[in-house]
């Protein structure tokens, strides 16, 4: 197990991810906020779902996880549905527009890191990507367990 040190190191390496953020994020198309960008990614992985579900990817508030809902709804890239299970909820879907503009994201994004990461080698940027999986992972295995709706 690694020493205390190395995990208060984590931690400011980890706040400092902040910069890498906000460098992706310099990219987005215009009227992309970086939140919108996360939920296009999400509906697109998981395919339709609830606003509540939504949130609960993202793990945030329903009020703020509706504003992005709406953010998106405003400029046509994604499409709200009546559930069909329960007609007072809507389920969410990425639209053609939105499928678009994620895929313009995602070449954006991808050139922006092959800038930033020009000099790295390929087997470093594969071990970055096998630990960041890695965290990402041990944090979902932190998770409390979804209870049924």
């Amino acid at each position: 197990m690694a020493a205390q040190s190395q995990y208060e190191e984590l931690t400011r390496q980890l706040g400092a991810l902040g910069v890498v953020k906000r460098g992706l994020a310099r990219n987005l198309p215009h009227q992309c906020q970086a939140g919108s960008a996360v939920v296009l990614s999400l509906l697109h992985r998981h395919g339709e779902m609830r606003l509540s579900r939504l949130a609960e990817l993202l793990s945030l508030d329903m009020s703020v996880t509706s504003r992005h809902v709406a953010h998106l709804a405003e400029r046509g890239w994604l499409d709200r549905q009546p559930d069909p299970v329960d007609k007072r909820s809507r389920l969410l879907r990425i639209n053609a527009d939105g499928e678009s503009v994620l895929r313009d994201i995602s070449d954006r994004y991808a050139a922006t890191l092959a800038e930033a990461l020009h000099d790295w080698s390929d087997e470093d940027v594969g071990l970055l990507i096998e630990l960041l999986d890695r965290l990402r992972a041990g944090f979902d295995d932190c998770r409390p367990a979804r209870t049924a709706p």
